[in-house]
């Protein structure tokens, strides 16, 4: 080591590491201003924990947690354009509260006495760190504060050492590692669902009212990601127990301390990946084009993409599909018995958090060849979802109950619905329970993981066989999708309408990236005996069909042009199984197929389950 990393090192860490015992806090959040030590940039962490991972197994992909973080929507939330477009809306709407949204989005501008910020031009330097190290790794329990709106409270004493505030985190060194250069907490706070639940519980300052307009007397309650898992079967002791952290920060075996001890801060029980997994994949494009190599240069583009390829692998464990079809199909007939499944396997509602713009649906499309014989839900990049009285939706709508606005989160205060599936084991609770008829409570309790839906498509008369010589070789190639969007086209050309120069902004850069494109979640492709065609007279035909797949154009007589599919987002990668049983990442026991085993006679029933299953990390 050189002399002047030596130096560097000295001034960032002091002279010695110490461990600290954290004592349970009771004081109020932390308010802009109130910091007597700011908060250690995420430049200064990379000294150290920004390195080439040098243990063999964990070589591919590279990992260490500065990199990682890097691309991840945590570390881009203060860069996130579509944020920015509605603050400017909320500001228009309730100015004194937006001050909440640079309080999750923006920790370090919030503490610096920058909370008024409604513009990304406005922040100061460094302010566009998103949620950072030192944040993370200052943030204490505070008992007396209940989780939710980014009340946090940050450590603000001085280690002995006299240079940094100890950093908080889950390792004693017990085990007989060497202690780090630094003076640090053993906190195991950091890993509790409890810890997230400070930003992923949103409440409004409106009063919640009911269809009628009555007020129920509470906030509203705008998101309740940690609390839907609370209410959940993970949050209990047992063998589905899973932490938020356990999930969405994927544990690793003897994962490296630091670049300059890396073969000696080790810990054999396992750390946690720094990816944050999540379900923005789009964003993560959009964020890559602007700020990667070809944009501003801010953050290096194989950040984005190493956390792109660890999402795609993430979302594949997110729910369970099951399709349950007749054993043949009569074209002139139609098409009855088909029963599609979506199993909820995450620890939260399917799909959860800020609910403006974001949909998950069941999209169902039948091809003879190169024809269309009937959708539902079918997407198409110019005209968005097919909408059809089939149509399949899974979404928490919320209005300005007087005059139905919507779009609009500080005027929201009243749940149109809210059809999205319950986690396995959901408890009935006012602020988490679903809106509408769709789900009922189940025998136990609880409310069901999974939606059932039904669906049924008329005949298509006149339909010619495309290979009349062997009339034994026709097929129906049947394709069932969970797709995912996270902003639809209405919500961005809203936010374009009325976000301002933000909102401008956001819709231009929609338009240079082709709109937003659906993740799909999980698929199935059948291939199904196709009865009932026309036969012309005479003769055979040399045209290719049967069950080759397409997703052309072309028409028939009686059929639908196939949806221009021009997404980027990939097909997540699936298998095929019988099991679905385990934690939030590999299905809710017997609460998925067991289910649907009714159906017509004679049905076809094909199950779909994630390739990953959870790893669990330690408890401490």
């Amino acid at each position: 080591m050189t002399t002047r990393r030596i130096a560097t090192l000295s001034w960032l860490l002091g002279a010695s590491a110490s461990a600290l015992v954290p004592a349970l806090a009771h004081a109020a959040p932390t308010q802009p201003g109130e910091l007597v030590n700011d908060l250690f940039l995420p430049e200064q962490c990379s000294f150290c924990h920004g390195f080439a991972n040098a243990v063999a197994d964990l070589d591919d992909p590279p990992y260490s947690p500065f990199n990682t973080w890097q691309g991840t929507m945590m570390a881009n939330a203060a860069r996130d354009p579509v944020f920015w477009a509605g603050v400017a809306v909320a500001e228009v709407d309730d100015p004194e509260e937006t001050q909440a949204c640079i309080r999750c989005h923006s920790p370090r501008a919030f503490l610096n006495g920058n909370e008024e910020v409604i513009r990304i031009q406005d922040l100061g330097p460094g302010e566009e760190s998103g949620v950072e190290c030192e944040f993370c790794h200052r943030v204490e329990e505070d008992i007396g504060v209940e989780p939710g709106n980014a009340q946090y409270t940050i450590s603000d004493t001085l280690g002995p050492a006299g240079n940094n505030v100890p950093r908080h985190g889950p390792w004693d060194y017990s085990d007989g590692v060497p202690e780090p250069p630094h003076d640090y907490v053993f906190d195991p706070y950091i890993t509790e669902s409890r810890f997230c639940g400070t930003c992923h519980d949103v409440t409004t300052p409106a009063e919640r009212v009911d269809d009628d307009g009555v007020g129920l007397g509470v906030s509203f309650n705008e998101q309740r990601t940690y609390s839907e898992w609370v209410n959940s079967a993970y949050s209990q002791p047992g063998e589905n127990f899973a932490s938020c952290q356990d999930c969405h920060m994927t544990p690793v075996a003897d994962k490296p301390g630091c670049s300059d001890h890396v073969n000696l801060h080790t810990h054999a029980e396992g750390g946690s990946r720094h990816d944050f997994n999540g379900a923005n994949r789009f964003m993560l494009e959009l964020l890559r084009e602007e700020y990667g190599d070809n944009g501003l240069a801010e953050v290096a583009s194989i950040y984005f993409d190493l956390n792109i390829e660890r999402m795609d692998e993430f979302l594949a464990t997110a729910a369970t599909l099951e399709v349950q079809a007749p054993e043949s199909f009569d074209a002139g007939e139609g098409f009855e018995g088909l029963q599609v499944t979506v199993t909820n396997n995450t620890g939260h509602k399917l799909p959860s958090g800020y609910s403006e713009g974001r949909v998950m649906w069941i999209e169902v499309i039948g091809r003879y060849g190169d024809d269309v014989l009937f959708s539902s839900g079918a997407w198409n990049a110019d005209d968005g979802i097919q909408v059809d009285p089939q149509l399949r939706t899974y979404e928490g709508v919320a209005e300005d109950y007087a005059d139905g606005t919507q779009f609009r989160l500080l005027r929201n205060n009243h749940w149109l619905e809210d059809t999205r599936i319950p986690p396995l084991g959901a408890t009935p609770d006012l602020e988490t329970d679903p809106v509408g008829t769709r789900y009922t409570l189940r025998p136990d309790g609880t409310w069901p993981n999974y939606d059932i839906t039904s669906y049924a498509f008329e005949g298509v008369d006149g339909l010619m066989d495309a290979t009349p010589d062997d009339p034994d070789d026709d097929t129906l190639e049947l394709t069932v999708r969970v797709r995912y969007l996270i902003n639809t086209p209405e919500y961005i050309s809203f936010l374009e309408a009325n976000g301002g120069e933000a909102g401008t902004h956001v819709a231009g850069l929609f338009d240079e990236m082709g709109g937003a494109t659906p993740t799909t979640l999980a698929e199935q492709v059948l291939q199904i005996p196709l009865d009932g065609l026309d036969r012309p007279p005479g003769g055979s035909s040399s045209s290719g069909s049967g069950s080759e797949s397409s997703t052309g154009g072309g028409t028939g007589p009686g059929t639908t042009t196939a949806p221009a599919e021009t997404e980027t987002s990939p097909t997540m990668p699936t298998t095929a199984d019988d099991s679905s049983s385990g934690g939030p990442a590999a299905g809710g026991g017997d609460e998925g197929c067991g289910c649907t085993q009714g159906g017509p006679g004679g049905a076809m029933a094909f199950v779909l389950v994630p390739l990953l299953v959870l790893r669990r990390r330690r408890r401490l």
